[in-house]
């Protein structure tokens, strides 16, 4: 099986395309969700990662018949199961015949036609205001939401992310995300920026 770094992404369109025809809210997380939204790729990105309600990921899988699903844990790469599938919340896609990674989804926590924040779930969303769209049509989580999720982390490339992203963030993006760090990350560096605009 592939390692942990064999990496070879397919481009968000490819994953647009093949889940066309599926009735489930999802939409793209991570940078290229931001990259999305900001109408242009302002880096290379090593991965590309999606949502869906963790309780309709089956519908998500049948469309891709080609790949084995995976859980991370603790490092390690093991083969899906339903006790895996309950207890995590990330899914690389293993490609068996190029033997690499092509996507990840996060099945994320929700109650109907709700998205529920996996880090607080005082934290909701309806998935009409969670999912934005790009000119092609591409769908990406609300900005001020995944800049929420790389707050916990803040790697070099979350921090050039939140950088790049914030200043096109409206007053209601803004006001959203500083109520989210400080409900879920309070007193985090970003905060005095995200308040500063």
């Amino acid at each position: 099986m592939a390692g942990i770094d064999a990496w070879e992404p397919w481009h968000p369109s490819v994953v647009a395309q093949r889940l066309a025809a599926v009735a489930v809210p999802w939409c793209f997380a991570g940078g290229w969700a931001l990259d999305l939204f900001l109408g242009r790729q302002t880096r290379e990105h090593g991965d590309v990662e999606f949502a869906v309600p963790h309780a309709r990921f089956g519908e998500v899988a049948e469309r891709f018949p080609d790949v084995d699903f995976h859980v991370p844990v603790e490092g390690v790469l093991v083969p899906s199961t339903p006790a895996l599938l309950a207890q995590e919340h990330q899914t690389w896609a293993l490609d068996r015949a190029a033997d690499r990674w092509r996507f990840d989804v996060f099945r994320e926590p929700h109650d109907g036609a709700m998205w529920i924040c996996r880090r607080d779930e005082r934290i909701r969303r309806p998935y009409a205001e969670l999912i934005r769209h790009d000119g092609a049509g591409l769908p990406f989580m609300a900005p001020e939401v995944v800049l929420l999720f790389k707050a916990k982390a803040s790697r070099d490339k979350d921090a050039r992310d939140f950088a790049v992203t914030l200043p096109a963030l409206d007053a209601d993006q803004r006001r959203w995300l500083t109520d989210a760090l400080a409900l879920v990350h309070p007193g985090h560096p970003w905060l005095a920026t995200v308040t500063a605009g």
